[in-house]
């Protein structure tokens, strides 16, 4: 770790964006995290599986959970105990909830497979008054630390 780099037990993570329920909000929403994640100083394995997460998350905030002239909020967050990424995505249909699709349900809707895959756990709250936030957490491995004799 460079001497200038951020270190995660110093940052208090939070991060919260409303974007607009078009594909560019969602491209847009994937730069902010990416962009936000690595100056937090989350470790590369845990940003990876991150960005995979917030794309479809936002993805699917566009296709299934978008009302005309209704945005949806991008939200991130880490928790120094245990050491964990929160991503939540709320938008405005809660009557929409999704549900893991299985496998052979065909060529779409696969998103939330991906996303049940790459985190330790997700799942979905209703949010008033008439939205509902899409949650997924990773869990951040320990530092590991260097070689004695060696710098951090």
């Amino acid at each position: 770790m460079n001497p200038s780099s951020p270190r995660l037990d110093t940052i208090p993570g939070v991060f919260s964006q409303l974007l607009s329920s078009t594909r560019r909000g969602a491209r847009l929403g994937w730069l902010l995290a990416v962009t936000e994640l690595r100056s937090w100083g989350v470790p590369t394995c845990v940003t990876e599986r991150a960005e995979q997460i917030v794309a479809e998350l936002t993805a699917n905030a566009v296709l299934h959970g978008q009302v005309q002239g209704r945005d949806f909020r991008l939200g991130l967050s880490l928790s120094p105990a245990p050491r964990t990424l929160r991503i939540e995505v709320t938008d405005a249909r809660r009557d929409r909830m999704p549900v893991l699709p299985q496998p052979a349900d065909g060529e779409t809707g696969r998103g939330l497979l991906v996303v049940a895959a790459l985190a330790n756990r997700w799942g979905v709250v209703p949010y008033p008054p008439s939205r509902k936030t899409v949650w997924a957490e990773a869990e951040i491995p320990p530092a590991r630390a260097a070689p004695s004799g060696q710098p951090a």
